[in-house]
């Protein structure tokens, strides 16, 4: 593997290998970059790694639901998620004040994480799938500066996996109140 800031600017792409594992891989071409596996297929509970480092991911709450992103076996937070639902993405926010708005778009197809003043820093577009979740993902210049970068490229996916999670069992329940 390769440190994610030698893959900025290369073509760069999230796969599932098998569509009944909730494991995930950032390839760079045949390279695996990086990886993010889920516990357990109904939790919230992800370990990512890269050659940069291991880091946990963990949403909580039910309403309001935030993420929290911790070194590997660490109980401090190195930053956290809001979520705003409404608004289509949330704010990533850092213990030193720091904030990187993400976005996603009406049909969730895309999701960036962006500075204070819209730049961009890490996109993921065409994401989807019917077995096999995936996504283009770009490492923007400006995020080579930033050096938790190597881990929010890998958050990045784990809120578009939890994002899809959260469509399709809002689609089971409202089929399920119409059948």
């Amino acid at each position: 593997m390769k440190k994610l800031a030698d893959l900025v600017g290369h073509e760069l792409k999230w796969v599932q290998p098998h569509a009944s594992k909730m494991e995930y891989e950032l390839r760079a071409g045949d390279m695996l970059a990086a990886t993010l596996r889920f516990r357990s297929s109904f939790g919230s509970f992800a370990t990512a790694a890269s050659a940069d480092g291991v880091w946990t991911f963990k949403r909580v709450g039910f309403f309001q639901t935030k993420a929290t992103i911790r070194a590997n076996e660490s109980e401090t937070d190195l930053a956290v998620f809001i979520n705003n639902t409404w608004s289509g993405g949330g704010t990533l926010e850092f213990p030193d004040g720091r904030k990187y708005p993400v976005s996603t778009n009406f049909w969730a197809t895309q999701l960036d994480f962006k500075t204070e003043l819209g730049q961009l820093l890490i996109s993921y577009k065409n994401i989807g799938g019917f077995l096999h979740l995936s996504s283009a993902t770009e490492i923007h210049p400006l995020a080579k500066n930033i050096p938790e970068m190597p881990w929010m490229v890998l958050f990045g996916w784990y809120l578009t996996v939890m994002m899809y999670m959260d469509n399709a069992t809002m689609t089971s329940a409202t089929a399920s109140l119409y059948s």
